[in-house]
């Protein structure tokens, strides 16, 4: 039977319903936060207050997408989630390059290093201090998740480098893959490296995606196999074409069992309980609601469900990496 590795433990696949499905649920103090100072996310009553809004909308998951060294805090997730009854899925790998000062341990770990700190958080649990200094503890929280970012140019030699420490792992535990594409560019360049290092395409989602507005590269990208997370629905102005359900009405009914969607809420502005709007709600209100108007509503479930609980869930061990 296959399963999701949320913070709390493993759960049955089918046991979970209404996804986010790329989110920042707790950003706690970090090289991340110093320098944006709105990314900080860890006033756990402020974040459970947001969550139990969701829950009583009918969010069953929201899927964490801050991966190592960049201000994770295992056990404060696992609070909130005790708090609150939303599953939360806890993420490893390595965030975009921004997020780590130039002298960071990424550069220097070889690929197998890499690759054996991305096991161990999946498969004995999340370092209590979150790989910042000498020491590790972990933790009994595992990851269920792993995560890679790039942005618009080509890779670069180290961004390939975490490719394969990421497939490595994906390969030696079953774990999902999602990644960061920033403007939705590379995303097709993403899914063909994934394809060649001989990642289960079933279980990579493609993150933020929408922000391209390229039609025939959307296209491309749908027909390699892989799944995209569209998260852009808010952001787009009053006065801008909503591209987001722009390619959903061009997207879904060929590709139903491709997308998924989220807010990638990642800055405390946009959180309600911080006093910041949209707040984490949209997805459930507006959004929904722009679903129906469009006449997309009966995708509902391949969205927010059906998708999530295939991409999400541990695929069978096959491969390991050598």
């Amino acid at each position: 039977m296959s399963f999701i590795r949320t913070i709390l433990g493993d759960i049955p696949t089918d046991e979970i319903g209404v996804t986010f499905s790329h989110e920042h649920v707790m950003i706690d103090e970090s090289y991340v936060t110093f320098q944006n100072p709105d990314f900080l996310l860890n006033d756990i009553d402020k974040i459970s207050q947001e969550l139990v809004g969701l829950k009583e909308l009918g969010c069953s998951l929201m899927v964490d997408a801050m991966p190592a060294n960049a201000g994770r805090n295992a056990a404060k997730m696992a609070d909130i989630s005790q708090r609150t009854g939303v599953h939360l899925i806890g993420c490893t790998g390595m965030h975009q390059e921004i997020y780590y000062p130039a002298s960071h341990w990424r550069y220097q770990y070889s690929e197998d290093q890499l690759t054996d700190l991305f096991i161990a958080d999946i498969q004995t649990g999340i370092d209590t201090f979150d790989y910042n200094g000498p020491v590790i503890n972990r933790s009994e929280f595992k990851a269920g998740l792993l995560k890679l970012a790039t942005g618009d140019e080509p890779f670069t030699l180290h961004q390939q480098k975490i490719f394969r420490a990421v497939v490595n792992a994906h390969r030696e535990t079953g774990a999902p893959i999602l990644t960061h594409t920033t403007n939705g560019n590379q995303a097709l360049e993403q899914a063909l490296l994934f394809d060649k290092l001989g990642a289960d395409l079933n279980h990579v989602v493609l993150s933020h995606t929408d922000r391209n507005k390229d039609l025939g590269y959307h296209l491309e990208l749908m027909q390699t196999g892989v799944s995209v997370e569209y998260d852009s629905a808010f952001r787009w102005k009053n006065d801008q074409e909503n591209w987001t359900y722009w390619l959903l009405e061009k997207l879904l009914f060929a590709y139903p069992n491709q997308i998924t969607v989220g807010m990638d809420a990642a800055r405390n502005t946009y959180w309600k309980s911080y006093d910041g709007k949209p707040g984490l709600d949209y997805l459930l209100t507006n959004f929904v609601e722009g679903l129906t108007e469009r006449g997309l509503h009966p995708f509902f479930n391949k969205l927010f469900i059906e998708n999530p609980q295939r991409i999400f869930s541990f695929k069978e061990q096959k491969n390991a990496y050598m």
